[in-house]
């Protein structure tokens, strides 16, 4: 069994009457309060100062970017050990800190933030597994301009997965920042020795503690169950009330941090939202189930945001590209696209083996592969794809993340568990899963395998095409008829989101060259949507950006756009100074800006064309 690190501290009172209490109450010049409902157990307490901060666990930007932060014992990494390298990881999943790439000396910076963190499990009603909340207090928490900013994971993510956004806006202004994993993360269990994670980060036994996933009990070969894929929930339809009860955790811990100036409410403090990829989803489903005010703002990067009967559906384009994608991307146009082409200037055979493959299917006709490529590019592009997203999204396929999400978002949507994964898909541990790596997977998995030692198996024959067969098993979970397609639209539409309150201010915004979630299908015909029920959104489709900034350091890839962050901070700016300094919000946004591809050299402000 892992050793339990125990370095923190149960938050106890601040009056000495009242010791008595328990550690999910304290009393305030208000009165006695307790913890919000929806808590789970304790709410761990840490402070970070000397040497260590809440906004890079005391790396600084060049630690940041550097290599992955050692542990002292790799086996046992103690839970501040685990902290910063979640960070660090965070910050690297989304931000672009290559030497090019302009972080800290053009936008953006990572100055040492002290102060203290709230952390705890909580739930949805009804769900069968928790979730993680989050609040880092600045200890320059400006108690004259009450701000909080509340904010969720991307991708699927851990807690920490917004912090390059929420965190690096909001904390160095004197906010609060609350942060939700949104029922996602990678709080991996493992069935090989019945472990999960715990609120500090590190790995304990089922029942010897309590686990951030613990799923029924199955067999030591079931493989590793994933949070956001088997929990059973499809916290996708909740990530809107996650970010509302992150919220109200941020103002709960909020009266305890400051309980003399208790309470803090909507009222009196202003929350502002915001979040990029699914983290920008869950602010804007947020912004449609607040009917309370408790929002003073949203601020959406890149969502995976879907209306019905506007757009496309996450699931639906993702398996029509995992189909067809790699076929298109063989035609020649895409022949000086990056990583469209081997070292030999040519697709990689296996793209070619799927333009054979749909021609055995019947789904393209050409006689030649050229043919055939030119026959799936044409599919996608009246499906609504653009070249520019086609063109990036030549980077997914290489990566293969258009099955990695199809099969997890299906298990999800079908809420099934690590056993009864669709389409004959499963996780399991491979040889590179040391104990060491298990240790870590807190801190460094991304929360959707493959990665950290864990494969995604199964839905797969021995032909030139191997992975065709779960692609087409996943593909007809869309389009096919029977109780599993009905039940995951079913899941799909809950996602939906809903209309925001009149007058909220909301600004959506949205690379151009999004190869993931391209703009065709999410941020457009989501403002369309508003715009057709009188609403007045934001919106701004940033030229050359695209989905990754991660991505830009990779070689030749950078070169040809420019990070989205910026832009964001930017309009967290505008809504703060219109939330504090009373200036106007707009009925329409400001000219897009005139970016323009950074080129080989190091990126210049004039690049992003920011007034």
């Amino acid at each position: 069994m892992t050793i339990l690190h125990r370095s923190w501290l149960l938050l106890v009172p601040l009056l000495a009457a009242c010791a008595a209490q328990p550690p999910s109450s304290h009393r305030s010049g208000q009165g006695f309060m307790q913890s919000p409902q929806f808590i789970e157990g304790e709410v761990r307490v840490t402070e970070h100062r000397n040497g260590d901060d809440l906004l890079s666990a005391g790396l600084a930007l060049a630690g940041l970017a550097g290599l992955p932060a050692p542990y002292a014992d790799a086996l046992h990494p103690t839970p501040q050990e685990l902290r910063r390298r979640a960070i660090q990881n965070s910050w690297k999943g989304i931000a672009d800190l290559g030497p090019l790439g302009g972080y800290g000396r053009v936008y953006g910076a990572v100055p040492g933030v002290p102060g203290r963190e709230y952390q705890a499990f909580a739930r949805i009603p009804g769900a069968h597994a928790p979730h993680r909340v989050l609040l880092q207090v600045p200890d320059a928490f400006d108690t004259h301009k009450r701000c909080l900013v509340v904010t969720a994971s991307s991708g699927s993510r851990g807690i920490y997965g917004a912090i390059a956004l929420a965190g690096a806006w909001g904390l160095p202004r004197g906010c609060a920042v609350a942060y939700t994993d949104k029922g996602t993360g990678a709080g991996y269990f493992d069935y090989a020795d019945d472990t999960g994670v715990q609120l500090d980060g590190t790995r304990a036994q089922r029942g010897a503690a309590p686990l951030e996933f613990e799923p029924a009990k199955a067999s030591a070969d079931a493989g590793v169950a994933i949070k956001h894929l088997h929990s059973g929930d499809n916290p996708e339809a909740d990530w809107g009330r996650h970010v509302l009860q992150a919220a109200r955790f941020g103002l709960a811990m909020l009266d305890r941090a400051y309980p003399d100036q208790a309470p803090f409410t909507p009222q009196n403090t202003r929350i502002i939202a915001t979040g990029l990829s699914n983290g920008g989803g869950a602010v804007l489903q947020a912004a449609g189930l607040d009917r309370e005010g408790v929002l003073a703002g949203v601020v959406a990067l890149e969502p995976n945001v879907h209306v019905e009967g506007y757009g496309r559906a996450l699931y639906d384009y993702a398996t029509d590209a995992a189909l067809w994608l790699p076929c298109a991307l063989s035609d020649a146009r895409f022949g000086n696209t990056p990583l469209a082409r081997g070292k030999d200037g040519k697709p990689p055979a296996a793209w070619l083996a799927r333009c054979a493959s749909l021609r055995e299917q019947g789904l393209v006709s050409g006689a030649t592969a050229q043919a055939q490529a030119a026959q799936a590019y044409e599919h996608l592009r009246a499906g609504g794809w653009t070249d520019a997203a086609l063109n990036v999204a030549a980077s997914t396929q290489a990566f293969d993340l258009w099955r990695a999400i199809a099969a997890g978002y299906a298990s999800s949507y079908l809420r099934r568990g690590a056993a009864d994964v669709p389409c004959g898909f499963h996780y399991a541990t491979t040889a590179e899963a040391t104990p060491a790596v298990r240790a870590s997977w807190w801190a460094d998995g991304a929360g959707i395998p493959p990665g950290n030692g864990i494969a995604l198996l199964g839905g797969t024959d021995a032909s030139a095409d191997p992975a065709l067969p779960g692609i087409r098993c996943l593909r007809a979970l869309w389009d096919g008829n029977g109780a599993d397609v009905a039940a995951l639209h079913a899941s799909v539409a809950a996602a939906s989101a809903r209309l925001p309150r009149p007058g909220l201010p909301l600004w959506v915004l949205h690379g151009a060259e999004d190869g993931l979630l391209p703009t065709a299908f999410t941020s457009e015909p989501y403002v369309d949507w508003l715009r057709v029920h009188g609403l007045h959104p934001l919106y701004w489709k940033v030229p050359y950006a695209q989905h990754f900034d991660a991505f830009l350091p990779l070689p030749g890839f950078g070169d040809r756009h420019v990070p989205l962050l910026p832009y964001g901070y930017l309009a967290l700016d505008r809504l703060w100074s219109h939330l504090y300094e009373d200036a106007p919000w707009p009925l329409q946004a400001p000219a897009p800006p005139a970016a323009r591809p950074r080129g080989a050299a190091a990126l210049e402000r004039a690049a992003l064309g920011l007034p």
